[in-house]
């Protein structure tokens, strides 16, 4: 029984909730009408009686970015992606084969590499430092 008195009071409600005709009170304005001020704007009068006019305050340009939004720290979400991947691959090449690192795969590889580059350079570097030598010639 409770149910059916439920459903009749639900089923009553969209004919209890429509509209008065205009011109009565209560009745829903016609237009509603939103405004920004900027600076000392100050707010419109409305037009009739029919006619809402909703007013806020914006900031003190309508060309300038807000004093709370101007200054950003950067962090990661200001950052290209390509400046993301260069900095895990920095990050990455620590633990890469031929890293020289006593950390990660291989890292110890990289000191080898790094030995004989330079083993490499100093007998290159001797080569030179005999060649600018005149000959010892004397006849």
């Amino acid at each position: 029984m409770s149910r059916l008195l439920m459903l009749a009071v639900l089923s009553a409600a969209p004919a209890i909730a429509q509209e008065a005709p205009e011109g009565e009170p209560g009745a829903p304005p016609t237009r509603v009408r939103s405004v920004l001020l900027y600076g000392d704007d100050t707010c419109p009068k409305a037009e009739g009686p029919d006619e809402v006019v909703v007013c806020a305050k914006a900031g003190e340009s309508p060309y300038r970015i807000p004093k709370s939004l101007r200054k950003t720290e950067p962090g990661p979400g200001g950052t290209s992606w390509v400046r993301r991947a260069e900095l895990v691959d920095e990050v990455n090449r620590q633990v890469l084969p031929g890293s020289c690192s006593p950390i990660g795969s291989y890292g110890q590889s990289g000191c080898t590499i790094r030995m004989l580059q330079q083993w490499k350079a100093e007998q290159r570097a001797k080569k030179e430092e005999e060649a600018a030598i005149p000959g010892g010639d004397d006849d």
